[in-house]
């Protein structure tokens, strides 16, 4: 589904991802895991045009976005639930959901039902401003907005960041239960231990290089990767 050969990315003379390359397929859930400002959440923003490549390719469903607006990359299947939520405290839960979906004209209504089946607080509390919502629901209403545009890639960044464990265990369902209702999760997390039991495939980034790659299970067991993201070690 999609492909990335020799990602290079920089901000100004730093060269935060250093050709990496790694593809995604449908129906997995894919996650790559570091350190902060290992290079990870460059890679999202670029594979969704917010952030220009300096070279190297990115392919999704056979077609190279490298270059073109981050609208055009939404209407062509690939959504970015962005790291700290970004919702818009001033306006209501139901309105936050609508701006999700900017990119279409058909009626949301059933698309609106399937976010609210998926979180039903959301539909408790959509009259409410979204600034008034806690920071789990200020979570939920971030990856259902992202679902309103209909993706088949939801790429998430650090969707636990900052979340108290029972809502990490909820939120984490809830990815389990999209990707089985037939979503792409390519996924960010610093919580490696709860991304590597839900991912298929992941990918450990250091310092803008892939320095490891496995399925999900490998690398839980994996030595280095237990003592640098797990805690722990054999």
């Amino acid at each position: 589904m999609l492909k990335i050969e020799n990602l290079k990315v920089s901000y100004g003379g730093i060269e935060a991802v250093k050709g990496i390359s790694f593809s995604v397929e449908q129906g997995q859930i894919v996650t790559l895991i570091g350190a902060n400002g290992a290079g990870k959440s460059t890679t999202l923003r670029t594979v969704v045009g917010l952030v220009k490549a300096a070279s190297g390719s990115i392919v999704y469903e056979g077609e190279e976005l490298t270059g073109l607006p981050t609208d055009q990359i939404v209407r062509r299947g690939i959504t970015l639930v962005p790291e700290g939520r970004r919702v818009f405290p001033d306006l209501t839960v139901l309105e936050n959901l609508k701006i999700g979906a900017y990119t279409r004209k058909d009626d949301l209504s059933q698309d609106i039902e399937w976010v609210y089946s998926l979180f039903p607080r959301l539909k408790e509390r959509h009259w409410q401003p979204a600034g008034t919502l806690s920071g789990g629901e200020q979570q939920m209403l971030a990856v259902g907005r992202a679902l309103m545009s209909r993706p088949k890639l939801l790429m998430m960044d650090e969707p636990s960041l900052g979340l108290a464990p029972l809502i990490v265990q909820d939120i984490f369902s809830i990815i389990r239960e999209i990707n089985r209702q037939g979503v792409t999760i390519l996924l960010i997390e610093q919580n490696a231990n709860m991304a590597l039991r839900i991912a298929e495939v992941g990918h450990v980034l250091e310092t803008g290089r892939i320095t490891l790659s496995g399925s999900g299970a490998e690398l839980l067991s994996n030595d280095a990767v237990r003592a640098a993201y797990l805690g722990k070690s054999k």
